[in-house]
Order: C-alpha cells, then structure tokens, then sequence
C-alpha cells in the first residue's frame, strides 16, 4: 500500500504565497513535490474531494505552484496541471 503525504486542515498556513519569500508555494505537499522524484506514479486528493488517481509526476516550477502529471491510462498525452496549494495530500505507489 502507498504512502498518504499531509492532510491539510483549514487553519494551516498552506495556500498563502508570501511575497519576496524565496519558498513561496507552502505547505507539505509543496515541500514533497520538490523533492519527488520524476515519472513516480501518485494519487492526488485535492480540496474539495476530489481523487486523481494513477497519475505520473513530471514536474514541479516553485515559481507558480504549479505541478504537472500526465494521465497515461484514463487520457495518454494529456497534462494535468495543479497549484500543489490546491492538493490536500498525495498518496505515492508502491513499486
């Protein structure tokens, strides 16, 4: 079974871009997407409820908060791109 990464709660600072602050994307999930290794397949639990599953990690820019994964079985070719402040936790595959 896969790790689950950081359950957010509302009164966390997640979500909030600090201005001239060299880590502007905050948060745990953030922090574990610039450290995640490329092509490591993931679920995503954004906020809201809403599960993307089996989706492969391409890249993280720390510029925008933006993470982006391809979907190679429900749509091959396809990018998914998501503000990691957006993600409430990441579930990552077991080999």
């Amino acid at each position: 079974m896969g790790d689950i990464i950081n359950i957010r709660t509302s009164s966390d600072s997640c979500g909030k871009h600090e201005k001239g602050s060299s880590h502007r994307c905050k948060g745990c999930v953030c922090d574990q997407l610039r450290r995640l290794q490329t092509q490591t397949e993931v679920d995503l639990f954004l906020l809201g409820g809403q599960v993307i599953e089996d989706v492969v990690f391409i890249t993280f820019d720390p510029k925008n908060c933006c993470a982006f994964f391809n979907d190679p079985t429900t749509e091959p070719g396809s990018t998914i791109i998501v503000d990691c402040q957006d993600i409430q936790a990441i579930r990552i595959e077991a080999d």
